[in-house]
């Protein structure tokens, strides 16, 4: 009996010794051509940086059968990985009240200056300049306003605007604005894409 204990407690060490050295399971193997995100600065094996890069067909062709040239190169001995650098992924497709994006598509610019059409509608500042001193003119083309003179009228009353331009700078506009682009882009986070080069084929459902 005794010597069967001992077999039973034997066993059970060998077995909790075996357990404890046993290799952690392997993380599973990425489907090929996947993207991941990852907070340090270098792609893992098996994975190559989303920047654009032109990798050659001859030893990707299995990628290449994914992404054919939608991101770039020639179809014939290079295709190019997606290039996300400074770019938000999106869906491809249309959504309710939205445009239609094609899968590969880049478009987006980081600022905007706007133009007289995308401005809103607005008022600007402005004054009429004239002199203090009596007029020594009857014709208003290419003079100024001015005082008038002793019996005389200054004003005219009429049914429709007047046809011809005073002196340049009669009236003044205050300028606005600086010409400046806008921020275009949302707060932001950097981080690292990375696209699987090696490991299992996708299959479709």
């Amino acid at each position: 009996m005794k010597f069967l204990g001992y077999l039973s407690t034997t066993a059970a060490v060998t077995a909790i010794a075996l357990a404890s050295t046993s290799p952690a399971r392997a993380q599973a193997e990425p489907t090929i051509g996947q993207l991941v995100l990852v907070p340090y600065n270098f792609c893992p094996r098996g994975f190559a940086r989303a920047d654009g890069q032109l990798i050659p067909i001859a030893q990707n062709t299995a990628l290449f059968s994914l992404y054919g040239t939608m991101y770039g190169g020639n179809g014939q001995t290079t295709f190019a990985l997606p290039d996300l650098r400074g770019r938000t992924a999106i869906n491809q497709g249309q959504g309710p009240g939205l445009s239609v994006y094609q899968q590969g598509q880049s478009s987006g610019v980081e600022t905007v200056t706007l133009t007289q059409a995308t401005i809103p509608s607005h008022n600007h500042t402005g004054s009429v300049r004239a002199f203090e001193a009596e007029g020594t003119s009857g014709q208003a083309v290419r003079n100024y306003f001015a005082q008038g003179a002793a019996g005389r009228a200054t004003y005219v009353q009429v049914d429709a605007p007047p046809q011809n331009n005073m002196g340049p700078g009669s009236l003044r506009l205050a300028d606005a604005g600086g010409n400046q682009a806008h921020e275009n882009r949302s707060p932001y986070t950097t981080l690292n894409w990375c696209v699987a080069v090696n490991g299992i084929f996708p299959s479709r459902n």
